[in-house]
């Protein structure tokens, strides 16, 4: 699990490897494109542990179909870049895996998706069966281009229960409690908030909760369907303010740029109670249960991100990432095949496999099987959040193109840095494409 999030966080947009085609070879693909003429769907999946419940899902839907499931697997950290270079040629394959929002909009854009309209017509099921904050996650245009699948991925704040006991601090439930946590944990010589600045995207997700908080979701929203004047508008500066007051605070010390997450760097920090917090998805927890299982038994606390008065956010929006998703090809063959297996994703075998390995399904099926998850209490306090969550907010540098990524990604770290102020963040911001 924990390799499998550095990888999924970290993957890279980039050119083509030849080492494609022998990717495929070792999985089994054929290399037909979509619609190549064979009795074959392939479906595509980002390559990491969690292909072993992939791979009983196609063996399951093979026992009974026609029409055979090919599972097909690129490393993760390739991923995004050789999906990109194969999506419109002869690799193509019927059925990939992808992150929703930004991900999959310059696909759709092209005309190379399958609007999922006349799926859902004939089984309603495949909008049904999964929580509404997640599925539309991967409605682009007012259409839906996705079925959720893996699991779903908050963004928590992670604390060390026995640091905060031992300066007199308990977890904050707003702005102000964060802040005076913040300076109690300091005058105990204890790093308030551990932070792998190295990796850019944990620094991006101080940004997209405090904005959430303070504008609400549609800030984002506007922004990210092309109204570049909500970053100059009252409510992104106060936002910016609210960061530049944490930060000049000594919230986050003054290393983070040369810690990182995915190194283990940040996590340790947290576990060996020389930080008291960490703001991470939900995936911290299986990687401190790797590394760290004492810890997690006895002093790991998990919560949500704190309230800021007079925000326009909801207590129990939600960010990070919303779940996978599987998308089709406009022009595979065999659509009525690639119907059949998009229901097995809310299938009984379906939950209780990815909740074995420590993912958590975001089907209604899901909470009578909880019990049987890796971590029964938290995968429950999650579905229970993203459930009620009023609204779950894709990470920013999934929500946009990946070609964004670098200019969110700098933007985050100068003005974290106090190199650029609230003017230059708001122009890198407003340069960036509509999703």
């Amino acid at each position: 699990m924990k390799r499998h999030v550095r990888l999924l966080r970290t993957a890279v947009v980039g050119g083509a490897s030849l080492a494609m085609t022998l990717s495929l070879a070792a999985c089994g693909g054929s290399g037909d494109s979509a619609g190549g003429g064979s009795d074959e769907i392939h479906v595509l999946v980002y390559g990491d542990a969690t292909n072993k419940v992939e791979k009983q899902l196609v063996d399951t839907f093979n026992k009974t179909s026609k029409v055979k499931a090919v599972l097909d697997t690129i490393p993760g950290a390739d991923y995004q870049s050789k999906l990109q270079t194969i999506i419109s040629g002869k690799q193509a394959p019927d059925v990939f895996f992808n992150w929703g929002g930004g991900s999959i909009k310059p696909f759709v854009d092209a005309g190379l998706l399958m609007p999922l309209d006349d799926f859902i017509a004939k089984d309603p099921g495949l909008r049904s069966n999964f929580l509404p904050s997640v599925f539309d996650t991967a409605v682009v245009g007012g259409k839906p281009y996705g079925i959720p699948m893996r699991g779903t991925q908050p963004v928590l704040l992670f604390s060390n229960k026995k640091v905060l006991a031992d300066a007199g601090v308990t977890a904050p439930r707003t702005w102000d409690e964060l802040l005076a946590a913040v300076r109690a944990l300091k005058a105990k010589g204890v790093t308030p908030i551990a932070l792998g600045g190295g990796d850019k995207w944990p620094t991006q997700m101080w940004f997209q909760y405090v904005y959430d908080r303070v504008a609400g979701p549609e800030l984002f929203q506007k922004a990210v369907n092309g109204d570049k004047s909500v970053w100059a508008s009252a409510d992104s500066k106060k936002a910016l303010g609210l960061l530049k007051e944490l930060i000049d605070a000594g919230a986050f010390g003054t290393n983070y740029d040369s810690v990182k997450f995915t190194d283990g760097g940040s996590p340790a920090l947290l576990a060996t109670g020389k930080a008291a917090f960490e703001l991470m998805g939900s995936w911290e927890y299986s990687t401190l249960q790797d590394a760290y299982p004492d810890f997690v038994k006895s002093d790991l606390g998990y919560g949500t991100f704190p309230t800021v008065a007079g925000g326009k956010g909801a207590p129990g929006n939600l960010a990070g990432n919303t779940n996978n998703y599987y998308s089709v090809l406009k022009n595979t063959e065999h659509p009525e095949a690639v119907a059949e297996f998009l229901k097995l994703m809310y299938s009984d075998a379906f939950v209780k496999g990815q909740l074995s390995i420590g993912n958590l399904p975001t089907t209604a099926n899901t909470p009578k099987f909880l019990d049987g998850s890796a971590s029964p209490a938290y995968s429950a306090y999650q579905y229970d959040l993203v459930k009620k969550a009023p609204h779950f907010q894709l990470s920013w540098d999934q929500a946009y193109p990946p070609a964004a990524s670098t200019t969110i990604y700098q933007a985050v770290q100068q003005f974290f840095n106090g190199q650029t102020g609230p003017d230059a963040f708001i122009a890198a911001m407003q340069s960036l494409p509509a999703a």
